[in-house]
């Protein structure tokens, strides 16, 4: 089976999971994204993004208490799983590999 790497979006979402940590819902992995990936990000596409990713065991998710603050619903509070942590490695060493040895890449800002 062909190795898979992860888009970009991917990899921003469950970096931001692993950032955020025990409190990671929607809202503040959206925040973490925006706030230090500098990429807005719109709830809809992030939840679908989050689906797809629970679908392939790169992250699971659980329910935490209804709250009053949104009439009754409750967090989808998501954690990545070794297999999603394996997924983020293989993905940085591709991308290390590739950017290594580059000379327009050396010194300098673009």
């Amino acid at each position: 089976m062909p190795r898979r790497f992860l888009t970009d979006f991917e990899l921003m979402i469950l970096l931001a999971v692993l950032r955020v940590g025990e409190n990671a819902y929607g809202v503040p992995v959206a925040n973490e994204i925006e706030d230090t990936g500098g990429r807005k990000v719109l709830l809809a596409a992030l939840y679908v993004a989050l689906d797809r990713l629970e679908e392939n065991g790169l992250v699971t998710s659980t329910y935490g208490d209804p709250t009053p603050e949104r009439g009754g619903r409750a967090k989808r509070f998501f954690k990545v799983t070794a297999k999603g942590l394996n997924a983020i490695k293989e993905t940085q060493r591709a991308f290390t590999a590739l950017w290594t040895g580059i000379p327009q890449l050396k010194g300098g800002t673009a």
